[in-house]
């Protein structure tokens, strides 16, 4: 008799259990084909290696994500509803979401990183180094991939088998900045060298085509050219000044070949202000006046007396910002 009991025990409770549990419905006889259509007239040179669609039922039920493998789109099947819509790029490495349940909400940012690590193997430390003044509670981050976005609201999708169509308008959604520093002296000097942009756009809010109000650093690595005296490099950004217009400071950071550190600032807010175009911002600098090393660069004659002054050289480096000397 316990047997039994228990037996009718458990398959009431297992009858209870299986009426509560909900498997999100695909169901033919609920759902359609829909053709999901990327259309790249607002970025005709784009070639993403995958794409990812967002479907947000507006009733509030949980988002639904697709991955193509083709630039173009292809076909899905979707339960039949009511939808907003949010497509990007997914070939990204630097990127990264958060708030992805709601459209509105869906943000793309970049993690943190080091300010100076191109300069890493010439033994600068980020920790400590100087940043431009009013900047240095800004967090550092890694400069966005290359993105495309586009959102679309209200599509109806019916259960039914004619195959339905949803386009999208995928265009380009960072800003480039590129940056051209012409007469710098001394540049036969120079170990390394790097610069960074602040009080970028932190994120975009992809469903609204918005930058978010956090104001970050950018690093970006440099090259220089000794015979022509220029100094160039580039990097992304979601964009500036979300809602405040803030000022923006170029800080270049240079290792000389005897070990010295320098730092110049330059406010660079209305050439980015001013841009024709908010997507490719050009910055140009007239001007870096680096001092040339106090032994010879082509090499230390006298080892003695060029190991001290180096080491006392250092020392001296180290009390001024961690070995960064302001020259602007």
């Amino acid at each position: 008799m316990k047997n039994i009991f228990y037996t009718i025990a458990a398959a009431c409770i297992l009858s209870t259990t299986s009426c509560e549990h909900k498997n999100l419905c695909y169901d033919h006889a609920h759902t359609g084909i829909v053709n999901v259509v990327f259309d790249w007239r607002n970025a005709p040179n784009a070639a993403p290696k995958s794409m990812s669609c967002y479907l947000f039922p507006t009733d509030g039920g949980e988002v639904l994500r697709y991955e193509f493998t083709d630039r173009n789109g292809g076909a899905i099947r979707v339960p039949a509803g009511r939808y907003d819509a949010l497509c990007l790029n997914s070939d990204t490495e630097n990127i990264s979401y958060r708030n992805t349940e709601t459209k509105n909400g869906f943000e793309v940012t970049t993690r943190t990183t080091a300010l100076l690590s191109d300069l890493a193997a010439l033994g600068v430390r980020s920790s400590g180094a100087p940043r431009a003044a009013g900047t240095e509670s800004e967090r550092v981050v890694l400069s966005p991939d290359m993105l495309w976005s586009d959102h679309a609201e209200g599509i109806e999708l019916k259960a039914t088998s004619a195959t339905q169509t949803v386009t999208l308008y995928p265009e380009v959604s960072v800003s480039r900045y590129t940056v051209e520093i012409h007469n710098a002296e001394n540049l036969k000097y120079v170990s390394g060298i790097s610069g960074s942009i602040s009080s970028l756009a932190g994120g975009l809010l992809a469903g609204k085509a918005e930058t978010t109000e956090e104001c970050v650093t950018i690093p970006f690595d440099a090259t220089f050219s000794p015979e022509q005296h220029l100094i160039t490099g580039q990097l992304l950004a979601f964009g500036h000044c979300p809602s405040v217009r803030n000022r923006h400071r170029l800080t270049v950071y240079a290792v000389l070949a005897d070990q010295s550190r320098w730092y110049y600032t330059y406010d660079v807010t209305d050439q980015i202000h001013s841009a024709p175009n908010q997507r490719d911002v050009h910055i140009v600098l007239d001007g870096l006046p680096l001092p040339k090393p106090i032994v010879n660069g082509g090499g230390f004659n006298g080892f003695c007396f060029c190991g001290l002054f180096i080491l006392l050289v250092n020392v001296f480096n180290m009390l001024l910002f961690y070995g960064f000397i302001n020259r602007s």
